[in-house]
């Protein structure tokens, strides 16, 4: 044993992924010892020992670590012992492929060392060692192939990414697949402008013309109309079958007011999925057009935006019906107070508001007319009322009419305070919306300015935004732009909005 002791590995040749136990043991004639033991050139731990048992250090972490002792024995001589270095590396290669997924035609050249680079904390740059599976696959057979790059560092870590090639076969099938395309779509365009020549010549010879008495026959629209409504009807039966889709189609039942093709929530349903079908169609004719297949992301994006371009329409005119169902009730609530002030019962002020309003509300106190004349009571005809229009003015239309009916009073009185209730209301909304005219214009202005940069940029240079969805870094960039302007518009919405 030499002078203060010694260490059972003194160093390390190579980095190692594996844990390291060293031990340090102290010469016989040692009194007391104190070790550092330093990471990266830091130090770890300073410890004094009073003896001369064994120590042991363990090394666990990603790090280089070194050892100093520092003995002292019988005769007070101090005695320096330094060990190391020992290089743990558990950190695996960083592997950059700037491509998952890459389509060729039969025949094409492609480089496999192309746009892949690798590098390691402890070795640096490390593309020479990346090897793949090329000689295990055909690349030139038709279809997807999974290439897999490996590279190792030399502590024995192993990073693997894999390419997914899709050889998309013969040029020649694509162009003749494209041809057909084409005239297929010309074809259409043909027949629809044979469609609207014919139209519009109807149109013209209509007035000079006697219609019979009894015409079975149907136009090109409505027999397609025909055929969709049978389409619906098929695939509703399916869609009736899957609790998850119930509970969903219920959200859209409030739209069916506003809908002359869809009955229903679920037949609303189908129509968003039969949207995003033809979206996707479209973009498949339109890559195929430019000798391209979709992407994963591409084929995404068309039935996303397919499947939820029914919600905007329908949005837009739930929200316009909402508005004049609001202003013909308050003409409703009117007409019945002057009804009920001539001397007219509650039955004769709905006959009268029925006849009198146009619209949903119209239709509405029709139903309601209908109702009582088949015997149902007041309470049970406007509680089925308030159920379909929910509105919160006809909640308590609801209510003190039921009270009226249950425990009586003056119903002029009441009726004049809701009249003049909503009267108040209405006016004190077009007050503020006046009032905050301005403060709405600004911001649909600032949510309409980034579309509007991003098409003017677009079409000066149209391959300038292409890395924010061509490149790794690029579409963690657009996602979080996307999620900025989400969190800005909700918390816009939140300022802007207010509650009557």
């Amino acid at each position: 044993m030499i002078e203060g002791g010694t260490f059972n590995i003194t160093s390390l040749d190579k980095p190692t992924n594996k844990d390291l136990i060293v031990s340090f043991s102290p010469a016989t004639n040692t009194v007391k010892y104190t070790y550092t033991v330093f990471k990266d050139n830091k130090v770890l731990e300073t410890k004094d020992i009073n003896n001369n048992h064994v120590s042991n250090f363990y090394f666990e972490q990603t790090g280089t670590y070194r050892v100093t002792v520092i003995t002292t024995d019988v005769n007070n001589t101090e005695h320096t012992i330094t060990a190391g270095n020992y290089i743990i590396d558990k950190e695996a290669p960083v592997l950059n492929l700037k491509e998952s997924y890459i389509e060729i035609y039969k025949g094409d050249e492609i480089l496999l060392a192309k746009n892949i680079t690798a590098s390691d904390n402890q070795d640096g740059d490390i593309t020479s060692k990346i090897t793949n599976n090329a000689k295990e696959i055909n690349l030139d057979e038709t279809g997807n192939h999974l290439l897999t790059y490996t590279v190792s560092d030399e502590a024995g870590n192993i990073t693997s990414k894999n390419l997914v090639i899709n050889n998309l076969g013969s040029k020649q099938n694509l162009f003749f697949f494209q041809v057909l395309i084409i005239i297929a779509l010309v074809l259409i365009a043909i027949l629809v402008i044979r469609f609207i020549k014919s139209w519009r010549l109807e149109k013209r010879l209509e007035p000079f013309t006697i219609s019979p008495l009894k015409d079975n026959t149907s136009s090109a629209f409505d027999r397609a109309i025909n055929v969709y409504q049978k389409f619906l009807e098929s695939v509703t039966t399916i869609y009736k079958k899957s609790v998850i889709l119930q509970k969903y189609a219920k959200r859209l039942d409030k739209y069916s007011t506003v809908s002359f093709l869809h009955k229903n929530g679920t037949e609303i349903l189908v129509g968003k999925s039969f949207l995003s079908i033809i979206f996707l169609i479209v973009a498949i004719i339109a890559r195929t057009l430019q000798l391209k297949l979709l992407n994963p992301h591409e084929f995404i994006f068309p039935l996303l935006v397919g499947f939820f371009v029914l919600d905007l329409i329908y949005f837009i005119k739930y929200k316009a019906y909402r508005s004049k169902l609001e202003n013909d009730l308050l003409s409703a609530i009117i007409i019945m107070n002057n009804a009920f002030k001539s001397g007219r019962s509650i039955v004769q002020a709905i006959d009268t508001v029925a006849k009198e309003v146009d619209g949903q509300i119209g239709q509405e106190f029709s139903k309601m007319s209908l109702e009582l004349s088949y015997g149902l009571g007041i309470d049970v005809v406007f509680k089925r009322f308030a159920e379909r229009v929910q509105l919160e003015e006809v909640n308590y239309l609801t209510a003190s009419l039921t009270i009226l009916n249950k425990t009586g009073g003056n119903i002029i009185e009441v009726f004049s305070s809701i009249e003049k209730s909503l009267f108040n209301k209405k006016k004190l909304r077009l007050e503020l919306r006046s009032l905050t005219g301005s403060s709405r214009i600004i911001v649909y202005i600032l949510l309409a300015v980034p579309f509007f940069f991003i098409i003017f940029v677009s079409l000066i240079n149209p391959s300038y935004f292409a890395p924010f969805v061509t490149t790794k870094l690029g579409i963690i960039l657009t996602i979080g732009m996307v999620i900025y302007y989400i969190i800005f518009i909700f918390f816009v919405r939140k300022i802007m909005k207010v509650v009557i």
